[in-house]
């Protein structure tokens, strides 16, 4: 029978109090951004909000949804993200389960290998890139989002090591039953692959729903910014041409901004707790082989 030592009690009890301090301190930003969004324009910018309203009002979020561009942008970043985590799945598990084949099964399997590697290594940088999404016509459109990050091969090799795991009795089974690798790749592999499908999937749907910078040069108009790109001109280059004059005027940029960008987090906030008990299983999963 295990029994805890003193020891590691006062270890346990040490290590918990660290943890809960280190949540606390994450969260506090965010509960405090939440608290100058619900505040009134005076005590906001004079900086006196803390962990409670004052001159409590929801003005801010009734503005920032009455913002058509800022309605128009977030519509454009669910867009983004459903589809793109959506396409990146199928390429990298697909992907994945061709390069977890063992040489005998599939000969350029190494060569595939390192070159997927390299280009995790190297890339062409942005200007290739730009020139690219140009000559293909993808300005200005949402495959311009989605085609250059479709392939992440560190997503890749989460799922070639979580495949390789798998028992081969599983797999000679299905071959015996007359399935073929298609067929047994969505009836055997992906049902089993849900720890790892899970935390690959919060890995691109965060990536997919941060991303600004891709937005900024690849879309010329405005009305097609993704929300994480409409911040961005909002907050750093404090552009508030979007939003009615009267209302900057009446409950301050500072609610506004704090409002917009609470509801631009909200999203991945609310989708993490149902992964979470995924995430860690799908990190480490395949770093330990027998």
């Amino acid at each position: 029978m295990y029994h805890k030592t003193l020891s590691y009690r006062i270890f346990s009890i040490c290590n918990n109090v660290f943890l809960a301090t280190l949540s606390v301190l994450c969260l506090l930003p965010l509960y405090h951004l939440l608290m100058v969004s619900m505040s009134s324009a005076a005590p906001a910018n004079a900086g006196l909000v803390t962990f409670w309203p004052i001159g409590f009002t929801l003005e801010a979020y009734a503005q920032t949804f009455a913002n058509s561009s800022f309605l128009t942008s977030l519509w454009v970043s669910v867009q983004r993200t459903i589809l793109g985590t959506g396409l990146a799945l199928v390429v990298n598990t697909i992907a994945a389960y061709a390069l977890s084949k063992e040489t005998r099964v599939f000969r350029a399997r190494n060569i595939y290998l390192w070159y997927f590697v390299f280009t995790m290594l190297f890339t062409g940088g942005l200007i290739p890139g730009y020139i690219l999404i140009l000559k293909l016509g993808l300005m200005n459109s949402l495959m311009a989002l989605i085609l250059p990050g479709l392939v992440a091969v560190f997503n890749i090799i989460l799922l070639l090591n979580f495949f390789r795991g798998v028992p081969k009795d599983l797999e000679e089974a299905a071959f015996i039953d007359g399935a073929g690798q298609f067929r047994t790749f969505f009836s055997i592999y992906l049902p089993l692959s849900m720890p790892v499908i899970a935390t690959v999937s919060l890995f691109i749907m965060v990536g997919h729903w941060n991303a600004y910078f891709d937005g900024i040069i690849y879309m010329k108009d405005s009305a097609k910014l993704p929300l994480a790109s409409f911040m961005q001109t909002i907050i750093v280059k404090a552009d508030m041409s979007s939003l009615d004059a009267a209302v900057v005027a009446s409950l301050s940029q500072r609610t506004i901004r704090a409002s917009q960008i609470f509801i631009s987090a909200l999203p991945i906030l609310l989708v993490y707790p149902f992964l979470q008990r995924f995430f860690v299983t799908g990190i480490v999963v395949g770093a330990v082989k027998e």
